[in-house]
């Protein structure tokens, strides 16, 4: 472990709630001192005992977390220093906008004539700056979320935990605090880790994201790594949209393979994640890499019936039967292919071979 490098070190971590399933499941993970990074999974994935791990509102059954370099297993919540956002905002509603941001001031022993700037420094970040007197219950859900950042920070801890902070918005709202998160990490260079189970916030503002799913890390990787090259089934229908094909490999060439679907179908894929010549595999291909009716040199050409045409603006989605497989997925931008298709039309599409993933067998 390289003190310099990380502020978080989780190693060989575990937790159960009952002596018998573990929720996580001897974690290795360190977290780079100014990075914003994503815990990203579905519900019960152990990605939120991890942050409260880390917060020192659960303790780990086994393994050790350090903080700067230092166990801090055995330290309390209020002795770790550390900014917390929580989605409900765990405001103060007797108190002042103002006299909520002081609060970890006065905690920590700040002098008033200091406090009173770094509140009023910590109101201007999130553009607040006349709000100080105002009572929670007398902002928008927008607002007081800003003031629940304002508070993580106000105290320039470190370390910021964010716990689903954005999920009580709605999307608009909730698309615009991203940016302004992300813009406040960038500017104060303060390591953030950000738990969500959204994958397009997850997307937005991580520069790392750490997909759990089974109280166990299935890929670490940046954003667009993580979208381009799933290692695993799981992380490739979790992460955006995916078309699956189940088939068997029929032969293995250097980086690709070529895969049998049920229909008869021969595919070429890129070899990511498969056991070998006869055995199943799960083909993931995005949407968007789908060509209609495509040009010479594309790796896979087949024939599929138009099902249902969808008009979303920017892009048409297409949802095609393919190869047996009803549910398959086109996005095309809108440059006026609607007047050309139709349901019930046949219409040749295409891929290259490197957008086309042999995972892991998903039945």
């Amino acid at each position: 472990m390289d003190d310099q490098d990380s502020i978080v070190s989780f190693r060989e971590v575990q937790k159960s709630y009952d002596g018998v399933s573990l929720v996580v499941k001897n974690l290795n993970l360190d977290i780079k001192r100014g990075e914003f990074l994503t815990m990203l999974g579905p519900s019960g994935s152990g990605k939120t005992t991890c942050l409260m791990m880390l917060a020192g509102f659960e303790a780990a059954t086994h393994g050790e977390i350090f903080l700067n370099g230092k166990p801090i297993n055995n330290v309390p919540p209020h002795k770790r220093g550390i900014g917390m956002v929580f989605q409900n905002y765990a405001l103060f509603p007797h108190m002042t906008v103002a006299e909520n941001l002081a609060f970890p001031l006065q905690v920590r022993k700040i002098g008033r004539a200091e406090q009173e700037a770094k509140v009023k420094r910590a109101l201007e970040m999130v553009e607040l700056a006349g709000f100080g007197a105002r009572r929670p219950a007398q902002l928008s859900g927008g607002q007081q979320q800003r003031v629940a950042v304002a508070r993580a920070l106000v105290f320039e801890p470190d370390l910021v935990l964010m716990d689903e902070p954005l999920g009580a918005l709605d999307k608009q709202l909730r698309e615009q605090m991203q940016y302004e998160i992300k813009h406040i990490h960038e500017s104060l260079g303060v390591s953030v880790v950000y738990v969500t189970h959204d994958q397009s916030e997850a997307l937005t503002m991580s520069d790392r994201i750490a997909v759990f799913n089974d109280g166990v890390i299935q890929q670490l990787s940046g954003p667009d790594d993580l979208y381009e090259n799933p290692q695993n089934s799981f992380v490739a229908q979790f992460i955006g949209e995916n078309n699956k094909l189940t088939g068997t490999v029929k032969e293995l060439n250097g980086a690709t393979c070529q895969v049998a679907l049920a229909d008869g179908t021969e595919l070429r894929a890129e070899k990511v994640n498969v056991d070998g010549v006869g055995k199943g595999t799960t083909l993931s291909l995005r949407p968007e890499r789908v060509e209609l009716e495509p040009n010479g040199g594309m790796d896979n050409k087949v024939t599929g019936r138009i099902e249902e045409l969808i008009y979303l603006g920017d892009h048409i989605r297409i949802r095609m039967s393919v190869a047996g497989n009803n549910d398959f997925i086109v996005k095309v931008r809108n440059r006026g292919e609607r007047r050309r298709l139709a349901e019930g039309q046949d219409i040749e599409i295409g891929w290259a071979a490197a957008d086309c993933k042999a995972l892991d067998l998903v039945q």
